[in-house]
């Protein structure tokens, strides 16, 4: 069990995290992060939000089988589809 957390958090880490919630912002050392310059090349192909996941609600949905039947005929993942399907609407109508 090497490297694994058991979920508990020392005293020693308890009064860590303490103390910097009372750090302010201007206390903070960044002198040791690089500057990121959108104008940089390297930069060109970032795209914002690519990593964003909303949260995901359990919900019930009643749907005609032959919708269902054709969802879930193009493969796995018919539920992304469906939430694919409902965003794409809800952008449109934005």
């Amino acid at each position: 069990m090497k490297n694994k957390s058991t979920g508990q958090i020392s005293a020693k880490t308890k009064r860590e995290i303490e103390a910097l919630k009372k750090t302010s912002d201007s206390e903070v050392d960044f002198s040791d992060i690089p500057l990121q310059d959108p104008s940089d090349p390297k930069w060109k192909n970032a795209v914002v939000g690519k990593f964003y996941r909303p949260v995901k609600e359990p919900i019930s949905l009643r749907l005609d089988a032959d919708v269902i039947a054709w969802l879930k005929s193009q493969g796995t993942g018919y539920q992304s589809r469906i939430n694919e399907i409902l965003r794409r609407e809800m952008n449109l109508r934005r």
